[in-house]
């Protein structure tokens, strides 16, 4: 799992807080946390399932889930490949 601090794009936008659209005002763009997770095929509802049910607040920003496949997993440090590097 690999938390990824970033601006996104959308309807969200809490007005507090400092924003890169405030210096860029082209942007529509807002602060906000990327979890990148990689779990085999078998876990993937279950995940999903987790997220939903602990990360919904209720208020608009919640986030998106998209699930995606991973071809290939290459462990630089140890030449290990596939789950076996996750």
């Amino acid at each position: 799992m690999t938390f990824v601090e970033c601006e996104g794009t959308g309807n969200y936008s809490d007005k507090e807080a400092e924003h890169i659209s405030d210096k860029y005002p082209s942007t529509n763009a807002f602060r906000v946390i990327k979890l990148e997770i990689v779990v085999s095929d078998n876990h993937v509802q279950q995940v999903i399932d987790i997220i939903k049910i602990n990360g919904r607040t209720g208020y608009s920003g919640d986030g998106l889930i998209l699930v995606s496949t991973v071809d290939e997993v290459y462990k630089v440090r140890t030449d290990e490949t596939g789950l076996l590097a996750v």
